[in-house]
């Protein structure tokens, strides 16, 4: 398919059903637990999100975009990798969401190549996203910055949700959050398999918890 951007804004637009708002990364769980006492703290946890996606995802987008018929290696390590529970569940379940809207929504001849390059034995997140938007000729650079954005808005977006701070607020932190994407966009852009990494630990053992919160509004 053509390098068209309009395919990489289908992608990142809400309407499109990838699952990622049934996740909110974590936050939930951090909220609960009284660690995002106000937008600081807020802001803090946007930017470890970001931090450890650029270092737990992005490496494996980058080797399954640059190398599609290793998909099923790279998602083997990718489930290895994911030793918490529920951030591994997460990345499962958004990883086959994505290849299954991608199917239902591209022609045929992209659908054939999705199914035989992108789909691993557990379909993680990472992988899948580097071979799907490959497929639909999405540039590399483009791709990290879909991933990257994601997370941001994820976060931002189940904070709205779950009433920590408004519409207006979050918009504005996006904006505030450009910077920090910009400069992990730049710093994970040649990252390979080899270098993934938990930087967020704190916020993966946050969300580690979540099933055990008594109420919950995410799956994640």
């Amino acid at each position: 398919m053509s390098e068209s951007p309009f395919v990489a804004w289908q992608l990142i637009d809400s309407a499109f059903p990838t699952g990622a708002f049934a996740h909110s990364w974590g936050l939930e769980a951090a909220w609960h637990h009284g660690e995002i006492a106000d937008a600081d703290a807020l802001a803090r946890f946007v930017d470890g999100a970001v931090q450890g996606t650029a270092w737990a995802v992005v490496p494996l987008v980058n080797a399954a975009f640059i190398s599609p018929e290793r998909v099923p290696e790279l998602d083997e390590l990718a489930n290895a990798f994911l030793t918490n529970d529920v951030a591994n569940r997460a990345s499962r379940q958004q990883g086959r969401t994505l290849l299954a809207t991608a199917a239902r929504v591209w022609p045929a001849a992209e659908r054939e190549r999705l199914i035989r390059q992108a789909a691993g034995p557990y379909r993680h997140l990472g992988p899948a996203t580097g071979a799907v938007l490959r497929v639909l000729g999405v540039p590399l650079p483009t791709a990290q910055q879909i991933v990257l954005y994601g997370a941001a808005r994820g976060v931002l977006s189940a904070a709205v949700r779950l009433g920590i701070l408004g519409s207006y607020e979050a918009q504005r932190l996006q904006l505030a959050c450009v910077p920090s994407l910009e400069t992990q966009c730049r710093r994970c852009a040649d990252l390979s398999e080899d270098d993934l990494a938990q930087v967020a630990p704190v916020q993966d053992l946050f969300q580690a918890t979540h099933d055990r919160l008594y109420s919950r509004l995410f799956q994640s």
